[in-house]
């Protein structure tokens, strides 16, 4: 379970190292994309072509 932070006029959380690892996400190269499915938010890896 995690808290969300302020940050600045918006809100986030920390996303650990071990998950980013697993998605195969490089957070300072690669972009994310956000989907709403229900009450769930989905976080995928963008394409390259995005």
């Amino acid at each position: 379970m995690k808290k969300l932070i302020q940050v600045g006029n918006s809100w986030g959380f920390i996303i650990p190292k071990a998950l980013l690892e697993v998605l195969k996400i490089n957070p300072v190269t690669d972009k994310i994309d956000f989907e709403i499915e229900g009450k769930t938010l989905k976080i995928t890896k963008a394409s390259k072509d995005d």
